[in-house]
């Protein structure tokens, strides 16, 4: 009896998943972006210290599209969309795969602010009533959602500062142990302004050069985005991947090639900004999931 439930409990989440992926896409069809379909499979993907590609003979298979995008948008493409499949190494859990599920569009002529805007558009398209009751809490989608600097987050969640923790190598773990679980409980949060030095493609702030204009969304103390205004500066671009990749070397990580064709398309590219969702999380929370394991027909477990 209880395999019959769950059964039908795993159908009925995959069939509130087609609706939403179809929601999403007219979302983005009725405010005139053009959906592309960029390789899976390429030479290099941006170096970040963090995310491990997986190899594909001799290339590798993407992290995520936004290479691809960026040079459509140098080409002159201002608005676009992917859904598509990625995939890194080593993430699995109960909100990791190491194939999943991803949507990332680009907008040229504007900043993340923007994005943060469209964001809560999206949301209040996909769940007019701007309640989501999730694994028995009860949150609130209606706009304007709340916006917390990473400073801030550090001194109201965390043991430390954001000074010490970043002195002390400990920035990933306080905030993935002390601060994510504390960020949209009420109402979703964009944590906004990330120190310049983790935000390896995004642009500084202006103002205050020691941040970057990058947010990244929490619901339900879950992460859903990752976005950013888009540094279009070739030289400082090659100089942070450079950074980047010799920080994947000192760990002992396997090095990646230059995207060069990416560098020498971006001075091209207008200002813009591009945000990347993940699909199946986002299905978890509209569909009540309390694992990423419930929203997709197969695991690799099963394959």
């Amino acid at each position: 009896m209880q395999g019959n439930w769950a059964l039908a409990k795993k159908r009925a989440r995959l069939e509130q998943r087609a609706r939403i992926v179809q929601t999403i896409r007219s979302f983005f069809i009725e405010r005139d972006f053009l959906e592309v379909e960029t390789p899976h499979r390429i030479p290099g993907n941006a170096p970040e210290a963090h995310i491990d590609a997986v190899p594909s003979d001799g290339w590798f298979l993407h992290t995520s599209p936004e290479l691809c995008m960026k040079r459509l948008l140098a080409a002159g493409y201002p608005r676009l969309f992917q859904l598509c499949r990625c995939w890194r190494a080593a993430e699995r859990g109960a909100r990791h795969l190491p194939e999943f599920a991803m949507l990332e569009w680009y907008v040229a002529h504007c900043d993340y602010h923007l994005l943060m805007q469209q964001c809560e558009a999206l949301l209040g398209a996909l769940l007019p009533e701007e309640i989501l009751t999730y694994q028995g809490r009860a949150i609130d989608l209606g706009s304007p959602w709340e916006r917390l600097t990473v400073a801030e987050a550090f001194d109201r969640f965390g043991s430390r500062s954001l000074q010490q923790a970043l002195r002390e190598d400990r920035f990933d773990e306080i905030i993935s142990l002390e601060i994510e679980p504390r960020l949209g409980i009420q109402r979703p949060t964009f944590l906004i302004e990330y120190p310049s030095e983790l935000a390896a493609l995004a642009r500084r702030h202006p103002q205050r050069p020691g941040v970057a204009e990058r947010f990244e969304l929490y619901i339900a103390g879950l992460e859903v985005a990752n976005a950013f205004s888009e540094l279009t500066d070739p030289v400082e671009q090659r100089q942070r991947f450079a950074a980047e990749e010799a920080l994947r070397r000192k760990s002992g990580k396997p090095p990646y090639p230059s995207p060069e064709p990416f560098l020498l398309e971006l001075d091209a590219m207008p200002e813009a900004a591009g945000i990347a969702l993940g699909l199946d999380r986002l299905v978890m929370l509209l569909t009540d999931a309390a694992t990423i394991d419930d929203v997709v027909a197969f695991t690799p477990e099963l394959l």
